[in-house]
């Protein structure tokens, strides 16, 4: 197994992607249907304007929400091997928890913890 190997991965997943685009849009329908051309959110139709500005709050929050909760997913490795490596996984993991908890300081002041 060498680079070779990785050319043809490569190669055949460009055609397979590109065998299943043609495929599809050689057997699907074409149809014309103005509900396809609506926003949709949860089932409900929109009534009046749909393209309002949103906070930029509440893409903050869940940005904020998804890197501790990916972080996070680090502590079962660490969990793992623990034991194992004695006091440096401690340590180690005192130094993990400090950074996040200073990235949590930040966003909250910066006020992105804040719903509004």
């Amino acid at each position: 197994m060498g680079p070779a190997s990785l050319i043809v991965l490569i190669i055949s997943a460009i055609a397979f992607s590109v065998i299943a685009i043609m495929l599809a849009k050689i057997v699907m329908k074409a149809s014309v249907n103005s509900q396809k051309g609506e926003p949709y959110e949860s089932g409900i139709p929109t009534k009046g304007k749909t393209w309002i500005q949103l906070n930029v709050g509440y893409y903050l929050f869940a940005l904020i929400f998804l890197i501790f909760d990916v972080e996070l997913v680090f502590l079962y490795p660490w969990a793992v091997v623990a034991k194992s490596m004695g006091w440096i996984a401690l340590i180690e993991i005192v130094i993990f928890f400090f950074i996040l908890f200073i990235g949590f300081l930040y966003a909250h002041k910066k006020g992105a913890l804040k719903w509004v």
